[in-house]
């Protein structure tokens, strides 16, 4: 039993496009292959009796213990294991509950696919999954372990996960259909996608005031502002040494409350303190968090905490520090153990209780009382075992938000005022809420500037608060937008032609348009990043970039197979063709595999979104009749039977028709252009520059620009190196013409034949190069193909051996050359900038040198030096 790998899947995937966090794990169990569960001696027994939670999982609808009923009758490995990790994680406190096993095409080998709810804890659960599997077949006691590996996905999760009151806007946003980005390891999110985003920390927005923080900060400034605007307050000073400990005394009298200055969380705080020992025992343990330190008076009353956004008040809630209540049998240790087995309690945040811990504050506090944890409490007794009301530290919350009299909400959302926060927690000592303040003596303590939204949103009694909504209706009122248009392209050739047309598109629309493509992500045409970029963290940087107002972004089947998409949904799918290529690739043979890859983008678009598919190619109409989405179809052939039954039901397409580029809707024809003079098209030679020019044209029509708009731009984007790297840039050379272009698989290559064959030349040279991780065949057909278009031949290998030689990849280039022409002339030049330097030696006036790169910025950069040599009189090869 071997892991082969472990993906994290964050986007819609080739598995779902609802549930965008799943964990894939390739898993060799060759081992196995012959060795069902109920032929493994022992194995339903030794499993039953280590989870025998599992019995509530369910492998048919409404069939309790459906998946035991399996394991008896015999199932594979690879099913136990994805029902281990998901089972694993729902003790560990994350139920998940969705999974998938599936045979990949190498037999004995399985993609074993479940659910996650923190990333690095799936991945985790994934390897303790295997561990136990074969534990169970060996016979291993694997108790204790387990134990071991569920305590560590907690402590994971909880060093991992975001916080409850982080959480709780992001549940609250994913419910109002908002996207949203974690930006680091903590609580940084962003909401919203390019221009519309807004970002957070824990409950701190981008609206929040950073002087409003450093007043909240400052408890003491706090103090003096509240006080000069008539808000009760507790009474205090501020002291910074030993000596102001008996000056707190003398002006402030027991009982005393020490707290540091800049604390939070109830940290360093000592509560209720009634002697000088104590006093400057309370002073140290405080000035450990902070040098300056808070003396307040005791006030005798309740905790409570209002909760006020955007200058309103949303909820209130009491808060009691962790206590135990006795019995008069059991000791303080044991009330509190029983207490933590309360199924409310959990580690961390994962429950609406925290579990309690013992520590140096529960220990002052039962010292205070001359208790122990061996001391038995009285019945009825109860005895406090932290000294604030933090619910992280054990405390309990009940919502009282409905009992606040209106003086107090007053007050309060006077007190946000006075602050300038726009989210602020303000902690108030008092008998009740429900009398004014200014009649029962209760006074504020202190004004939070990132308050916990835990207490009102899972209070220990009372009703939830949905707080977070307040947030979202602060951060985007009605009206206001949280996404940018997203057009996706994928499809086999023309990604990237596509994707930079559209973009070009949109920037001369007015758009600050971002998109990514195979060469690099550019925002408004500067680069940004170069390399490969059709990825989701590509996807995520345009997403992110607060400039940018339009997004077209490339999306290639590597990505997708990875790690899946980088958005959630897009506006428009254009899937350009499904050709081969890549196929013998991560369990992708055929060309129904590929379109399921590329039905992922197209599943992805929105339900009144549109599809924009190739009409000429079966595959893109298979999967468009599959579709959940308006579809609209492209076509080289107005007379295509697809196109003419779309129409007929009044459907949209964009066709060449009469040497036009014409938008159909039922009936009615929409002239644009003529093919000739839209350069891309190359004075209308080239079908495959025409269908992406027919993709882009469509897509942008649907979008709602308008066809003169269109028509401008696509008369006035150029093939260039500058606009179309690698995508048929031709140099004018006194003697030849040299071209450069990606084209690296049969149906690019032929593409490249059919131009050619437009091309009245005397000597046409090819320079062609093989990729290691295509199939043989693969390799040959570009031999063979080379072999019908070009005269002369060079072949070059230097790079993207990927596990072969280059003696392999030339050899089965020259057996596809040979198959056509046996004497066709073919030279072996290894590196291409020599490759490119002898082409040129060859040629005589007229001549045609095409250069078939798959390293595109190399062969650009080197051509244009010798057109600059030659420019500048210095030209020799």
């Amino acid at each position: 039993m071997k892991i082969e790998n472990i993906q994290v899947l964050r986007g819609p995937n080739i598995w779902s496009i609802r549930r965008k966090k799943l964990i894939q794990m390739r898993l060799d169990l060759q081992e196995m292959e012959h060795k069902p569960t109920n032929e493994i001696e022992g194995f339903y027994d030794r499993l039953e009796k280590l989870l025998p939670s599992l019995y509530s999982h369910r492998c048919s609808p409404g069939v309790p213990g459906g998946f035991f009923q399996r394991v008896v009758a015999g199932t594979w490995m690879g099913h136990v294991i994805e029902h281990i990790a998901l089972e694993i994680q729902t003790l560990a406190g994350m139920d998940t509950g969705f999974g998938r096993t599936r045979e990949t095409k190498t037999k004995g080998v399985y993609n074993v696919v479940f659910a996650y709810l923190e990333e690095k804890v799936g991945v985790f659960a994934a390897e303790s999954a295997v561990r136990i599997a074969e534990a169970l077949i060996a016979g291993e006691d694997y108790t204790l372990q387990l134990e071991a590996d569920i305590q560590q996905m907690r402590e994971i999760r909880e060093n991992t996960r975001l916080g409850p009151s982080t959480g709780s806007i992001v549940e609250e946003a994913i419910a109002r259909d908002i996207p949203w980005i974690r930006l680091n390891n903590q609580s940084l999110v962003q909401l919203g996608y390019g221009k519309n985003q807004v970002r957070f920390r824990a409950t701190m927005t981008e609206k929040t005031s950073s002087i409003a923080v450093d007043i909240a900060s400052n408890k003491d400034e706090t103090k003096r502002m509240l006080q000069e605007q008539a808000i009760p307050v507790a009474k205090g000073i501020t002291i910074s040494s030993l000596e102001g400990v008996a000056e707190a005394i003398r002006k402030i009298g027991f009982p005393l409350v020490f707290k540091p200055l800049n604390g939070n969380h109830g940290r360093g705080i000592s509560i209720n303190i009634k002697t000088e020992e104590e006093a400057i025992a309370a002073y140290q343990h405080a000035a450990k968090i902070s040098y300056k330190v808070i003396v307040e008076r005791f006030i005798t009353g309740y905790d409570f905490r209002v909760l006020v956004i955007d200058n309103k008040m949303v909820a209130a809630a009491l808060r009691d520090p962790a206590h135990i209540i006795g019995d008069g049998i059991l000791t303080i240790q044991e009330l509190i153990d029983k207490e933590n087995a309360d199924p409310r309690r959990g580690y961390g945040h994962e429950k609406v209780l925290t579990l309690i811990d013992i520590d140096r504050d529960t220990l002052d506090l039962l010292e205070k009382k001359g208790y122990t944890l061996e001391t038995v409490p009285t019945k009825g007794e109860k005895v406090f075992v932290k000294s604030t009301a933090n619910l992280s530290t054990g405390g309990t919350s009940v919502d009282v938000t409905d009992h606040v009299h209106p003086q107090n909400i007053f007050i309060c959302e006077r007190i946000s005022k006075i602050i300038g926060l726009d989210i602020c927690g303000i902690d108030i000592m008092a008998e009740n809420l429900t009398e004014p303040l200014t009649e029962n003596g209760g006074v504020v303590l202190e004004v939070n500037a990132a308050p916990g939204f835990r207490m009102h949103i899972a209070p220990s009694e009372g009703l939830p608060r949905n707080v977070a909504g307040h947030v979202l209706d602060m951060l985007y009122p009605t009206g206001k937008s949280a996404r940018i248009p997203i057009i996706a392209i994928t499809g086999t050739n023309g990604k990237t032609t596509t994707t930079r047309l559209i973009a070009h598109i949109v920037k001369n629309n007015g758009h600050r348009v971002g998109f990514t493509t195979s060469d690099g992500i550019y925002v408004q045409n500067n680069m940004m990043l170069k390399g490969d970029t059709t990825g989701p963290v590509s996807s995520e940087f345009i997403l992110r970039d607060p400039t940018v107002d339009f997004a077209v972004l490339e999306t290639a089947r590597g990505g997708i197979l990875r790690s899946g998409l980088g958005f959630g949904f897009c506006d428009i799918g254009v899937v350009t063709n499904i050709q081969e290529d890549h196929l013998g690739l991560a369990d992708i043979h055929s060309l129904d595999d590929l379109a399921r890859v590329k039905s992922v983008v197209l599943n992805s678009v929105k339900k009144d979104g549109w599809g924009v598919l190739n009409a000429d190619n079966e595959h893109c109409v298979r999967i468009g009749n599959k579709a959940d989405c308006n579809i609209a179809y492209f076509s080289l052939n107005e007379n295509n039977p697809i196109i003419k039954s779309h129409c007929r039901k009044g459907g949209i397409a964009a066709i060449c028709e009469n040497g036009f580029i014409t938008i159909q809707k039922g009936d009615w024809k929409i002239r644009v252009q003529r093919t000739i003079l839209i350069p891309l098209t190359f004075g209308g030679t080239v079908p495959f520059m025409i269908e992406n020019v027919l993709a882009a044209t469509l897509a942008s029509f649907l979008w709602g620009f308008k066809t003169e708009d269109i028509k401008m731009s696509l008369e006035t984007f150029i093939p260039s190196a500058a606009q179309t790297p690698g995508r048929m840039n031709i140099f004018e050379f006194k003697d030849f013409r040299f071209m450069i272009d990606f084209a690296h698989n049969p149906d690019g290559y032929n593409g490249i034949k059919a131009f050619l064959s437009h091309i009245d030349s005397p000597l046409k040279i090819g320079i062609i190069a093989g990729t290691g991780d295509r199939r043989d065949d693969d390799i040959r057909e570009l031999g063979k193909l080379s072999a019908e278009m070009f005269d002369y031949i060079i072949l070059r290998q230097e790079k993207h051996l990927r596990g072969r030689t280059a003696e392999n990849i030339i050899g089965l280039l020259r057996e596809g050359i040979e198959s056509v022409d046996a004497n066709k002339p073919v030279e072996v030049v290894p590196k291409e900038v020599d490759a490119i330097k002898h082409a040129m030696s060859l040629a005589k006036p007229g001549t045609f040198i095409t250069a078939l790169s798959d390293v595109i910025d190399n062969a650009i950069e080197t051509v244009q030096n010798y057109q600059e040599q030659e420019r500048n009189g210095l030209f020799n090869v």
